[in-house]
Parts: C-alpha cells; sequence; structure tokens
C-alpha cells in the first residue's frame, strides 16, 4: 500500500484536530488554506490550492476532507480536488438538506456523476457535536472504509 496522505481543506477546529490525529494513525498531512491569515495548524504541508499539490496527490491515495461547508471557496476547491486522482473525497454537514456543494458545483459546470463522488455525511455516525468528536468520527470512517469494512460495532466473518 501506498503512503496514506489526508488533505484537509480549510482551517477550522475539526481540521486542527483532524490532521493532528491523522499522523498519530501514519498519515502524511495536507492543509489547503486559501486565506493565509487563518493559520497553518499541524500540517506536514500547507498549500492554497490544489494546484500546489499535484505532486503529493499524483498517487491517487489521498483522502480529500472538507471541514467548513459555508467558505466562499467551496466550489471551486471541490472542483479542483474532483480533478485529481483523490482515494476519496467528502464534506462535512448535516445529512438533514442538500449541502451548498451541490450547487455551487453545479454552477462551475461540474457534472453530477462528479458531484457524486462527494460523501456526504462524512464519518461513522456516533452522535458527535465537538470538533475532537468529528475528527475522530471522521477518521475511523476513512479508516474503516480503506479497510473494506463499513464501522461501527457490527462484525462480520
Amino acid at each position: 500500500m501506498s503512503e496514506r496522505l489526508l488533505v484537509a481543506v480549510f482551517a477550522s477546529p475539526v481540521s486542527e484536530i483532524l490532521l493532528r490525529y491523522a499522523a498519530d494513525l501514519g498519515y502524511r498531512t495536507v492543509l489547503v488554506e486559501p486565506d493565509a491569515s487563518r493559520g497553518s495548524g499541524s500540517a506536514d504541508v500547507v498549500a492554497a490550492g490544489f494546484a500546489d499539490l499535484d505532486a503529493e496527490l499524483s498517487g491517487g491515495d489521498a483522502d480529500v476532507v472538507v471541514t467548513d461547508h459555508h467558505r466562499d471557496e467551496l466550489g471551486e476547491l471541490l472542483r479542483d480536488a474532483l480533478a485529481r486522482p483523490a482515494r476519496w473525497i467528502g464534506l462535512m454537514g448535516s445529512p438533514r438538506h442538500e449541502g451548498p456543494h451541490v450547487a455551487a458545483l453545479a454552477a462551475l459546470g461540474v457534472p453530477p456523476e462528479e458531484v457524486a463522488r462527494v460523501h456526504r455525511p462524512i464519518g461513522l455516525d456516533i452522535g458527535s457535536r465537538t470538533p475532537a468528536e468529528i475528527a475522530v468520527s471522521t477518521l475511523a470512517g476513512l479508516l474503516a472504509d480503506r479497510n473494506g469494512r463499513v464501522g461501527g460495532f457490527a462484525h462480520g466473518s
């Protein structure tokens, strides 16, 4: 298996914890944050956009997690992530209503089959509320997915 890479999009309380815990799980970490004034967190690499990450993403083994669905740059950054060979792309948000990424990507001309590649909600359903709980839920879901498991306490043979 190639090196694991976790790309957190947008500096946020969740991305800060997500990147820190991911490093403990053996991921190389990247933060994509177009606004340099928002900080760099604990990532191994910080980039303003996906164009700066073509070498890191070339292996196709990156997990991309968008940690803020309210940012104006959401559509452009998701479009750029979808145009690269990421293994998995997910966006935080409530499953009770359609995410803002759907309209943002459609407005940018992204085809519906590409929009459907964006996982939402993300992580295991453990009732997460705090940034740390959301980060743990997300990483557990990514590990389960990488290992071909559904996650949770239901164990198959």
